[in-house]
C-alpha cells in the first residue's frame, strides 16, 4: 500500500514592530517574512477596512512582504485597516492581523525631474483646501546654497488626491547669477484667518558658491550680497497663484545678525487676528536663537523682539491661551525640545513646564492647537530620525498622554500638522517611503 504524505511547511510572518505608512499606488513593505528555501508561497491577503478590490498584488522580496493598494478605490484615508495573511498550502506562523494606516505620496525623488523634496509646511484654507509647501531641490538633497525653489501642492478632497505642483517662489537668475546661487527655500506658510489670504515665507540666498552651506557662510548686514533675505509671497486665490515676493529683511533683522529666516513649517492667526510666524537667526557670534515675528496689519509690516532661548533653531508656535504664545524649538544641546511661552509677543519669555521633556533627535517638529488639545509630531527617538509619532496633550502641553506611531523607519523626519476637520488631523512629513508623505488621522485613534 502506498501512502501519500503531505508536508506542511511554515512561513513565518513577523507582525510586531513593523509600522510604515502604506502608500497607495506604491509597493510598500508591510511585514517581515521568512520563507523556506525552494518554496514560492501563493499569498492570500485580505484587508479589513478596505474595499475588496483595493489590494492589487502581493509578493516577497528580500524577506519582506510587499503589497500595493489601489488609491482609486480608497474612500476614507483616515480609516485604519488590517491585513490578514495566509499562504496557500503553507502554514503561516504569527499571521494574526497586521494593522496599518494609509498614506498618500505627495512628492518623491524624480517627480518632475527633481532630485529631492524637503521641508514640509501644511495649512487648511478657508475653503477647506489642504495646501502643502516644500523645497524643490532640483539637483540634490543639500540645503541652501543651491538651485532650490518653493513648491506648492493642493488637495481639495482631504488629501486623497493632490494637484500638479505649483512653483510659488523662484528667484531665477537675479543679479545676472545662475539659479544655483539664487536658491530660495525652508518655507513657512500661514493662513490669515481674517482675510483668507495665504502668506508664504522663505529664505533667499544670493551669490556664494553652489553646494556650499549658506548656514555657515552667511554674513551680517542687510543686502542680498551680504546676507540671506527673508521673503514673503501672498495668495488670494486659495494657493493657485502667488504674488511676486517682497523682501522683509530690514523689517526684522538686526545688522549684526547673520542668517535670519522663518520657521520653517507653519504660522498661526491668533484669536485677536494677529499673524505670528516662528523665526530664527544667528547672533553676531553665529550662535542661533529662535523667536517669533508678528504682524497686526495683515502682513504689511512685521515686528521682532527678543529670542526665546539661545542655541535653538527650527520652531513652531501655538496660542495656548488667549494672548499666550508657546514656542516649541529644536534644541541643539540635544537635551529634548525647548519649550518657552510669552504673553507679550516675545518681549519677555519664560520656560514652560515641559521644557526639555519631549524627546527628539535634534530635528524640526510640528505643534498645533485644536480646541482644548495640543498636538505635536516629531521623530520620537533621542538619537535617530525614526519613530515619527503624533502626540496629544490635554493639559496645555504639561503631559503628553496620547500618541500614535506612524512610521518607525528612518527618514529626514520633518513634519507639519493641520486640521482637516474638527475630528481629523492631517500630517505632511518626510517619511521612510516618500519625500513628502501625507496621512489623515482621526483624533480618536491617537490613544
Amino acid at each position: 500500500m502506498t501512502f501519500l504524505v503531505s508536508l506542511l511547511l511554515a512561513v513565518t510572518v513577523q507582525v510586531h514592530h513593523w509600522q510604515v505608512p502604506v502608500v497607495v499606488n506604491q509597493d510598500v513593505a508591510v511585514a517581515a517574512v521568512t520563507v523556506p528555501e525552494g518554496v514560492t508561497p501563493q499569498w492570500n491577503i485580505k484587508a479589513k477596512g478596505l474595499p475588496c478590490k483595493a489590494l492589487q498584488n502581493a509578493y516577497v522580496k528580500d524577506n519582506l512582504l510587499y503589497v500595493r493598494i489601489d488609491g482609486s478605490r480608497v474612500k476614507d484615508l483616515a480609516k485604519p485597516f488590517s491585513l490578514s495573511v495566509k499562504a496557500k498550502g503553507l502554514k503561516v506562523e504569527q499571521s494574526g492581523a497586521l494593522n496599518h494606516r494609509l498614506a498618500i505620496r505627495v512628492r518623491s525623488a524624480g517627480d518632475d525631474g527633481v532630485a529631492a523634496y524637503r521641508i514640509p509646511g501644511l495649512v487648511t484654507s478657508h475653503k477647506g483646501t489642504l495646501i502643502a509647501t516644500y523645497d524643490i531641490r532640483h539637483n540634490n538633497a543639500y540645503d541652501l546654497q543651491g538651485d532650490i525653489d518653493v513648491g506648492i501642492s493642493r488637495s481639495t478632497d482631504g488629501g486623497l488626491t493632490w494637484g500638479p505642483m505649483i512653483t510659488a517662489m523662484d528667484m531665477g537668475e537675479y543679479g545676472g547669477l545662475p539659479q544655483d546661487v539664487n536658491g530660495i527655500g525652508d518655507p513657512c506658510i500661514v493662513v490669515d484667518e481674517v482675510t483668507g489670504d495665504i502668506l508664504l515665507f522663505a529664505a533667499w540666498t544670493h551669490g556664494g558658491k553652489a553646494g556650499q552651506a549658506a548656514w555657515w557662510t552667511a554674513g551680517d548686514g542687510f543686502e542680498p550680497a551680504q546676507t540671506p533675505q527673508l521673503m514673503m509671497a501672498r495668495s488670494k486665490d486659495d494657493g493657485l497663484t502667488w504674488s511676486t515676493p517682497v523682501n522683509l529683511t530690514r523689517q526684522i533683522k538686526q545688522e549684526a545678525w547673520h542668517f535670519t529666516f522663518q520657521g520653517p513649517g507653519r504660522g498661526i492667526t491668533m484669536a485677536d487676528g494677529t499673524l505670528v510666524v516662528p523665526f530664527q537667526h544667528q547672533e553676531a557670534d553665529r550662535t542661533p536663537a529662535a523667536g517669533v515675528m508678528y504682524s497686526t496689519d495683515r502682513g504689511e509690516t512685521w515686528h521682532v523682539h527678543e529670542y526665546a532661548k539661545i542655541n535653538t533653531t527650527e520652531s513652531q508656535v501655538a496660542e495656548v491661551e488667549p494672548g499666550v504664545l508657546m514656542l516649541n524649538m529644536r534644541d541643539n544641546r540635544k537635551t529634548g525640545r525647548a519649550v518657552y511661552v510669552t504673553k507679550d509677543f516675545g518681549r519677555t519669555w519664560a520656560p514652560h513646564a515641559s521644557d526639555g521633556q519631549l524627546v527628539e533627535p535634534v530635528c524640526m517638529a510640528s505643534l498645533l492647537k485644536e480646541g482644548n488639545l495640543l498636538l505635536f509630531s516629531n521623530p520620537a527617538d533621542p538619537e535617530h530620525r525614526r519613530y515619527l509619532t503624533i502626540q496629544i496633550s490635554e493639559d496645555g502641553g504639561v503631559n503628553w498622554t496620547r500618541r500614535l506611531l506612524l512610521d518607525e523607519g528612518y527618514s529626514w523626519g520633518y513634519s507639519c500638522l493641520t486640521m482637516i476637520d474638527k475630528n481629523t488631523v492631517g500630517i505632511l512629513y518626510e517619511s521612510s517611503q516618500a519625500h513628502m508623505t501625507f496621512q489623515a488621522v482621526r483624533l480618536k485613534d491617537i490613544r
